[in-house]
Formats: structure tokens, sequence, C-alpha cells
């Protein structure tokens, strides 16, 4: 029997299987608070109150002062500071012994954890991104006098707090060489593969049959963020280059900008459509043919898209434009759920788009075998067991130290 915790999971973007895996720990009995930002821009889980939740889960959505402030350097630093800080409130009220953060940039990050172990809670540093990473690669192109110090700045502060954290759950096997070298020993580290939430995401035939649909052009959906990982243009290509109707639904500037140089040059079966509230978007993505999933190479070591396995749980082949070393990709081969392409190569993704559109079968037995790889490794409890027990561990080597 594991002892009942008072944990507090935060997730700054708001995922699905975030709050997920708080609902079940939860229903384990123990005392959850799940916080995320309502101010970040990114498609959200199911996070609102529900009349099936524990008694001791609670959802804290946490807003600036002001909107968020992506495009702006310094702006957006501080009101990562400040929502660090809205964090911190939180964990000085509810007093958890064990904080589990994931997502969170490195300056909110930091706040987290000195509040964290002000309050005598264990810090469990849930590693999505390698932040330091995609900062190396951005910011001395965008500053050149001072990117590299920065750059340099944040690469101590991201590898300081893994080192200093009780325990780091990292998702894919590619982050343990980099940990590895920067100090974090194996005891102190595991690695557990995201997921999707199974029971939410449910497999669902098309809303209608693909012969009724209107155009009738055969659907390709990307649903989620488009950002400085992402290469839109291939989208636009693509829809340039075959009769295939392409539904963007994202949000933010360079999503706009994409919907108006398609509107700008004519390319009418690309549309760029909002973001999909969670609960209607089982249907958006169960009522399209392909489902598209990117990310530039530069990226590929130390991001993975999670909307893959939100795709193979609808049942969609996954149309894929993901380096050779990202385990996206990796997942995508081992589960010959899709088609995928090296970034850069717009022929690659748009003959695979093409092959795709032309075989239904093709289609339906990828489709298929992305569910059935779902079904076997998505299930919450064997993951819950899992996070529980490295929970467990961070208390049992206390006693073993007294």
């Amino acid at each position: 029997m594991v002892r009942a915790r008072r944990i507090l999971v935060h997730d700054y973007s708001g995922h699905p299987f975030q709050v997920q895996l708080a609902r079940a720990l939860a229903r384990r009995g123990h005392e959850v608070l799940h916080v995320y930002s309502e101010s970040f821009q990114t498609p959200k889980g199911d996070l609102a109150a529900r009349r099936d939740d524990p008694s001791g889960f609670r959802i804290a959505g946490l807003s600036l002062s002001e909107p968020f402030q992506k495009s702006s350097f310094l702006k957006r630093r501080a009101q990562e500071i400040e929502f660090g800080r809205m964090v911190a409130s939180e964990i000085r009220r509810f007093r958890p012994d064990i904080v589990l953060s994931a997502n969170a940039p490195l300056d909110t990050q930091a706040v987290i954890h000195k509040s964290a172990r002000a309050c005598g809670a264990r810090f469990v540093f849930w590693l999505q991104d390698i932040y330091s990473e995609a900062i190396a690669r951005f910011l001395p192109a965008a500053f050149p006098l001072i990117g590299n110090a920065v750059a340099r700045r944040y690469q101590r502060l991201e590898f300081g707090l893994l080192r200093e954290s009780d325990h780091v759950v990292a998702i894919t096997d590619d982050f343990v060489p980099y940990l590895r070298q920067n100090g974090i020993t194996p005891g102190r580290l595991s690695v557990i593969e995201n997921w999707a939430p199974l029971d939410e995401m449910r497999s669902v035939e098309p809303v209608v049959p693909e012969s009724d649909k209107g155009d009738g052009l055969i659907r390709a959906v990307y649903a989620g963020t488009l950002g400085y990982k992402h290469n839109p243009d291939l989208l636009l290509q693509a829809a340039k280059a075959l009769p295939v109707a392409i539904d963007v639904h994202s949000e933010g500037a360079i999503a706009e900008n994409l919907a108006r140089k398609a509107a700008a040059e004519g390319v009418s079966n690309l549309r760029g459509k909002p973001w999909v509230p969670f609960t209607d978007l089982p249907d958006v993505l169960g009522s399209a043919d392909i489902l598209v999933a990117m990310i530039e190479e530069g990226a590929g070591a130390f991001c993975v898209p999670s909307k893959v396995l939100t795709y193979f749980g609808c049942g969609r082949p996954v149309l894929a434009s993901v380096p050779r070393n990202n385990l996206a990709r990796r997942l995508i081969a081992r589960a010959d759920a899709g088609l995928a392409s090296d970034p850069g190569d717009a022929a690659g993704f748009i003959g695979n788009l093409g092959r795709l559109a032309g075989d239904v079968a093709l289609r339906r037995r990828l489709g298929a075998n992305g569910l059935a790889y779902a079904r076997a490794n998505f299930a919450i409890e064997p993951i819950t067991d899992r996070f529980e027990a490295i929970f467990a561990g961070l208390y049992q080597m206390e006693k073993q130290a007294i």
C-alpha cells in the first residue's frame, strides 16, 4: 500500500495526459492540486472540474496580469517569472509533499523549484523538452551580440535545476546522454514515455463519408501549436501540389501568417481554423482521413511531438515530417502507423500525402495499427504505478539515509 501524499502537479501548458495522471493519482487517495497556465496559448486538455472527480482533486488555472507576450524575449521572461511566483503562492498554500513540474520555461521552473525547497517538498522535474538546447539554436541568431552568453546562462540554469531535483522523469531515452554528461546520476533518473488519454481520445468513425464531405476531397488535419520548431510552409506546398483539403487548427502569429499567405496565393484547399476545444477534439480528428505532425531537424534531439500519440488513439494514419533521431519518428515506425519523411524533404512529404490520399486500404491499416499500439501502451493505471513508485522511492531513500 503506497502512503497517500499531497502532490502538486504543475503542467505549464495544460496538456491532456498530465491532468489525466493527476486525476489517477487522486483516485488512489492522494490529495492532488493540478496547476496550469491559462495565459499560455496552446491547446488544452480536460481541465474543467468533473462530477466524477475524486474529492481530493482540484484544478487551479492561473492567469497573468497581462496577455502573454510570446514574441518579446524580455517581456516574456518577466511574465514567466511572474507566473512562477503565482505557482509558488499555490505551493505555499497547498504545502505539498511532492511537486511534479512539467513544460515550465526555465525561469518559471527555477522559481517553482525554490518554492518547493522552501516548504520541504520533494521536487520531480518532468523533462518534456531540453529547453536550453532550443535556446542555444534560437537566441544567437536573434540577438547576435548577447545571444551566446544568454544561451550559456540558460544551459547552466537548466542542468543546475536538473542536478538539484530529487528525481528527473525524462520522456525519451534520447535525453539520457545529455543528462548523464551533465551530472544527473542514474539513480535519480527514470524514462517514462508520454501517452495520450485513450479513454477520452476514443477512435471514431468519420463523421460523414468521404464522398459526402462537400468538396469531395480527402481531408488532412494538423491540430496544435505552430512555432519555431515547425515548418508551416510544408503544408502550403502540399496544398498547392495535391487536391487534398488541409485543415490547420492552430492560433498565433505563425498560424495567422500561413492563412494569409494561402489566401494571397489563392490556395483555397488550405484552411486555417481555431484551436479545437478538448471535448471536440476526438470528433475533429476522427472526421479526418490523415493526421499531420511536423518538427524541424534542429529540434529533433530535444523535443518530441506528443500529438502523434493523440493521433494513434484516434485510429487515423499519421503523415509526419520528423527527424530520424526523434522518438516520434521511431514510434510511427514501431507501430507501423503512418508514413514519415525527413524535414526539408518537401517532395517526400508530398509524395507520402499522395500515397495516403490515394489508398483507403493503406489508411485503414496504418490507422488500425496506431490504435492497437495506443491500446497496448496508454493504459493509465500502469503509468500511474510508475510515478507512484518514483514518489515512494524519494522517501525510501530518506529512510535509508537516516
